[in-house]
């Protein structure tokens, strides 16, 4: 069976002020991650916590090189924010459940069904193959 996306998790998930580890977010203006990343935090009041394999700073946020660092450095991550090649996703997705993240969300055009079903069998929250920014104008936010 196929992930659906439930619109009241995706609504709470964007209501509810969290703490949001966004993997792949880096300072690369060319990249998608820094515009959704500040939506996030300047527009949902979100706090950014930047995860990318040389642990680089973004948008200001200092940044870690995995989720187990983010979560030990600042306490629980809300959502893990997945801007990573659905090839990839599955062990980020695992990365979270380790970490004791409370919901993964897989961004547009990133799809894993067998990370998803991991991550929901783990009591993690699971939105995938959308976006914030497509989904926070579907409920007035």
């Amino acid at each position: 069976m196929s992930h659906r996306n439930d619109p009241d998790t995706i609504r709470r998930l964007l209501t509810t002020p969290g703490r949001w580890a966004v993997v792949g977010l880096s300072e690369n203006p060319r990249r998608v991650a820094p515009r959704i990343a500040a939506l996030l935090r300047d527009h949902l009041g979100m706090a950014i916590v930047p995860v990318n394999p040389r642990g680089e700073a973004a948008l200001g946020e200092p940044g870690f090189r995995t989720l187990a660092e983010a979560a030990q450095a600042g306490g629980h991550l809300d959502v893990v924010d997945c801007f990573v090649n659905s090839g990839r996703v599955g062990d980020v997705v695992d990365q979270a459940i380790a970490a004791g993240a409370g919901a993964v969300w897989l961004q547009l055009g990133v799809v894993d069904e067998a990370a998803a079903a991991r991550a929901a069998a783990a009591d993690l929250d699971v939105v995938m193959d959308t976006c914030p920014a497509i989904e926070a104008p579907r409920f007035g936010l």
